[in-house]
């Protein structure tokens, strides 16, 4: 549907080719959010000033690529929200947990990654916990948080741990909260911006997310094939890894969250699929809980944190930028011509025809 003046936006524009082209991004195989979002890179970094960067394909040659930053742009940290957010950063890669897969490559200089983008979003949260308490209960208001106690990126509470899912499988971002009575919780994060849910996936799942989907009571149909692939694979097996930790011992409840963009379709529709699996939560396990990225972003704003807020949505969610150019676009299209008068034709026969 055509967007309204003063309406919410309602779905994001097919983006012409030449658009993406003028900006080094167009790609074959984006999907309609993602390049709408891979554009809206494109537009921050021009704004921001920095160098556009390359990618160097299987044949060996390099190509501009707007919503990559150059190597000098990525080395200073400038895919960060400020010089305390990229320091963050990169002393969480220095002392990333044992076994933890960050790309660097993609957390440095890929501004359409969700790995800057979950730094962006949780720094403030890990620099002032009273600002991480007031956001994490407005997303979340049905769990019990009383203070948030710790904000850890690429966290799992124990890779390949038999006990738990004997594999990699790990979070962007783990909150650790205490309750009103004094037990600890986590909120297992999951955090995509544009990806699809259809990024590569492992060959097989192995023996123990069987075993863990039975036991926790979690799936109207636990051995159902459809959570073991895409595009509902992840949520399967991060679910699970929450639900394992608590059943552990780790914690005295765990939930399991989701947070994307609401026009990312993809993402909305794998995560409403992936409900449909659920069966209702009882007690001892680990519900899941889908937040809109925009949602979070205004949940910071209002609880205080308003600088942060308006430079994330300009950053990620400043979708009218793109239908302006869009429209702008459109409108250098419009032509000077006029259609060929038609022959005289009696006014009975236009009476008939109509």
């Amino acid at each position: 549907m055509t967007p309204e003046p003063g309406h919410a936006i309602g779905q994001l524009p097919l983006v012409p080719d030449e658009l993406l082209k003028a900006h080094f991004v167009h790609e074959k195989f984006d999907t309609r959010f993602r390049a709408c979002a891979r554009l809206l890179q494109a537009f921050w970094r021009e704004r921001q000033g920095l160098p556009v960067g390359s990618y160097q394909g299987r044949d060996g040659r390099k190509r501009k690529v707007g919503s990559l930053l150059s190597t000098s742009a990525a080395a200073s940290g400038r895919n960060f929200l400020g010089p305390a957010v990229a320091h963050l950063a990169r002393r969480e890669v220095i002392y990333q947990e044992a076994g933890a897969l960050i790309d660097r490559q993609r957390l440095y200089s890929n501004l359409l990654s969700s790995m800057p983008l979950a730094f962006n979003l949780f720094a403030p949260l890990r620099f002032d916990l009273a600002l991480a308490g007031k956001v994490m209960r407005a997303i979340a208001p049905g769990i019990d948080i009383a203070a948030v106690r710790h904000v850890w990126f690429e966290h799992s509470p124990g890779r390949r741990a038999v006990d738990l899912t004997g594999d990699r499988t790990a979070f962007d971002v783990a909150v650790i909260y205490q309750r009103s009575d004094g037990a600890s919780g986590m909120i297992g994060i999951e955090v995509k911006y544009s990806e699809s849910l259809t990024e590569p996936a492992p060959a097989e799942l192995n023996a123990r997310y069987h075993d863990l989907a039975q036991s926790s009571g979690l799936f109207k149909e636990p051995m159902q094939a459809a959570l073991r692939v895409n595009p509902l694979q992840q949520l399967f097996r991060e679910h699970l890894l929450a639900q394992a930790a608590m059943m552990r011992g780790d914690w005295a409840e765990t939930h399991f969250m989701l947070l994307a963009p609401r026009h990312n379709a993809n993402v909305q529709q794998g995560a409403a699929l992936y409900s449909k699996f659920l069966a209702s939560p009882g007690m001892g396990q680990t519900s899941f809980l889908n937040v809109e990225l925009e949602q979070f972003v205004e949940a910071l704003g209002w609880a205080g944190a308003k600088n942060e807020a308006y430079a994330l949505f300009d950053r990620y969610l400043n979708w009218g930028i793109v239908i302006e150019a869009v429209e702008a676009c459109l409108r250098d299209k419009i032509e000077d011509w006029h259609i060929a008068p038609p022959p005289p034709a009696p006014l009975s026969l236009i009476g008939k025809a109509a």
